[in-house]
């Protein structure tokens, strides 16, 4: 074994994510062999390494899960928010969400123990496709697809363009590479609608499928061969 830098060993351990691993080496809250560790450090073969006081052993067991968050199940991991999707799942090893959902929507969140995989899909260029399906609070007009599609100002700059398709009076589906804070809902805000429902149903080649809400399972092989395709994920680590 190799030696490794401070932060991918506490995100192989499972741990957490390699930015969320900066931020605790910054926080000083990491100790090397007893003394405090720093950013950029290289952790030789066994040497101990210790967040908060507990001891880490560089490469913890790998899982990936689907879940269909229910509304109201907020992405984070901090104990102090009563609905964190990781107590709400209590899931018997330590996962963290991969991206977010915001509190009121619903659908697809990919959950994991392999810290790598988030850093890799920050890192991923052009973005990967995330579907979903939308209710809105009013008919859904030619105007209104056409509009979306092309792009929407909001947050001080414009949407990219993407695929929307008008699925019943008051709903529609879309398909983005973007992933703005509440993206969705800016834009039907901006276009002067409010969003009543929102899911997601599909990401990259992932799907939902027929989940309900709250259900989870594990990816399948096809599903992490995919990965492993794009360059997120990786079947064996140095």
């Amino acid at each position: 074994m190799e030696a490794k830098r401070l932060n991918k060993f506490i995100a192989d351990s499972g741990y957490c994510s390699r930015r969320e691993a900066d931020r605790l080496i910054a926080e000083g809250r990491v100790r090397v062999d007893g003394r405090v560790g720093a950013l950029g450090d290289q952790v030789q073969p066994g040497v101990r390494v210790e967040v908060d006081g507990k001891p880490l052993s560089g490469r913890g067991e790998r899982v990936y899960l689907a879940l269909n968050k229910p509304a109201g199940i907020v992405c984070t991991t901090d104990p102090r928010e009563r609905y964190n999707v990781v107590s709400y799942l209590n899931y018997p090893i330590r996962i963290f969400p991969v991206g977010r959902l915001d509190r009121e929507s619903e659908g697809l969140l990919l959950l994991t123990s392999d810290g790598e995989i988030v850093n890799r899909l920050l890192r991923a260029v052009g973005g990967h496709e995330r579907e979903y399906e939308v209710s809105v609070d009013r008919p859904v007009t030619r105007e209104f697809v056409e509009r979306m599609q092309a792009g929407v100002p909001i947050l001080d700059t414009v949407t990219l363009p993407c695929r929307v398709r008008k699925t019943g009076e008051k709903s529609f589906n879309i398909v983005l590479v973007q992933g703005l804070n509440r993206q969705i809902r800016r834009m039907c805000e901006a276009l002067g609608y409010r969003v009543t429902r929102l899911r997601r149903v599909r990401i990259m080649h992932i799907r939902l499928g027929d989940l309900r809400p709250g259900q989870w399972r594990e990816l399948t092989q096809a599903e992490l061969d995919g990965l492993e395709k794009a360059g997120i994920y990786r079947k064996t680590f140095s």
